[in-house]
C-alpha cells in the first residue's frame, strides 16, 4: 500500500510560486538550498530562483512546485506523487485498479489513473 508523498503543482516559475504558498499556509517553509544543491544548480546554469523544481515542507503534505514544458491545455497542472517501499508490487496493483503505464524514470514510476491523470510511484 502506498502513502501520499506530495502534491506537485506544474508552474512557470516554480520559485515564485513556492514562495507563494509558503507564505501563504500556516507552518509550511520553501525548503533551504545547502552548498552542495548550490553548486549542482550552478553547474547547470541555475540558481534558486531558477530552479525549476522547488520544494515546500510543512506540517502536511510536502508541496513540489515543478516547471512543466509544453502547451497550456496539455499540460497537468496538479498531479500526486505517492510513495512505497515496494514500487514494482504497488504499480502492479494500481494496474490491476485501472491505472495505465506511461513511463518509467529513476526512481519513480508514471502512471495515469482511469480518466487521464498523470501521477507518480516513488520508490521510499
Amino acid at each position: 500500500m502506498a502513502r501520499l508523498k506530495e502534491i506537485v503543482i506544474d508552474c512557470d516559475i516554480p520559485s515564485r510560486v513556492a514562495r507563494f504558498w509558503a507564505e501563504a499556509l500556516d507552518g509550511y517553509d520553501v525548503m533551504p538550498y545547502d552548498d552542495e544543491e548550490l553548486a549542482r544548480l550552478a553547474a547547470l546554469g541555475l540558481t534558486p530562483e531558477t530552479d525549476p523544481t522547488v520544494m515546500v515542507e510543512g506540517p502536511g503534505t510536502r508541496l513540489c512546485f515543478h516547471l512543466r514544458q509544453g502547451e497550456r491545455p496539455a499540460r497537468n497542472r496538479l498531479h500526486l506523487d505517492i510513495a512505497t517501499p515496494d514500487r514494482a508490487r504497488e504499480v502492479e496493483r494500481l494496474l490491476s485498479l485501472g491505472a495505465s503505464f506511461v513511463r518509467e524514470a529513476d526512481g519513480y514510476t508514471v502512471l495515469n489513473d482511469p480518466e487521464g491523470n498523470n501521477f507518480c510511484v516513488a520508490s521510499e
